[in-house]
């Protein structure tokens, strides 16, 4: 049949006897029984699928400009504490690198680098830190150490300090105003 080898003779080889016990031994094929069973019984399970989603900074109106340069989640933005608009905040905050208000806060700020008041934003406090940028309105004491800005419609009125100051058409400082080079050689009377 069809395993088997004929010589020129018209006898099988011993080879092709095996082939065919071997063929012979297998079970026969059953035709289907009913209809549809030839499918598998579940689908296949597919791993769990995680697609990777990209984080997208809000855009909020009225709201300082943010650099599109940096990403998310680095160690610079860490320590960063944004008041938003509808929120009221008193205490002190004691850990935090940047302090963004665009509500209310009335608070007792230390150890900061910056802080940045929008333009709906209301600081009440006082306030020690390296960089200020003043939009909306601030009262109390405030010491920047290196640069101190009044954006235009930025109000100030209180006791401030500063290392350099930019102050924008439309910006208003009212109070006690010294540099900090002044301050410091005021006290020292020799």
């Amino acid at each position: 049949m069809f395993g088997k080898k004929k010589d020129g003779s018209g006898e099988a080889t011993e080879n092709a006897g095996k082939e065919s016990e071997d063929l012979t031994t297998a079970p026969p094929l059953k035709p289907f029984s009913r209809k549809g069973t030839h499918a598998p019984a579940k689908p296949p399970t597919a791993t769990s699928f995680q697609p990777e989603i990209t984080r997208r900074i809000p855009d909020i109106p009225g709201s300082p400009t943010r650099r599109a340069g940096r990403a998310v989640g680095s160690d610079s933005e860490s320590n960063r504490l944004v008041v938003g608009r509808d929120i009221r905040l008193s205490g002190e905050i004691t850990a935090c690198d940047k302090l963004v208000v665009e509500g209310s806060v009335e608070v007792t700020l230390s150890n900061a680098r910056v802080i940045e008041v929008a333009p709906t934003g209301h600081f009440k406090g006082a306030a020690e830190v390296d960089e200020a940028d003043i939009s909306g309105r601030y009262e109390g004491d405030l010491i920047a150490r290196e640069r101190l800005i009044v954006r235009a419609g930025g109000h100030i009125k209180g006791k401030v300090r500063y290392g350099r100051i930019v102050i924008e058409s439309g910006g208003e400082v009212s109070g006690d105003m010294q540099t900090l080079e002044t301050s410091a050689t005021d006290g020292n009377t020799d």
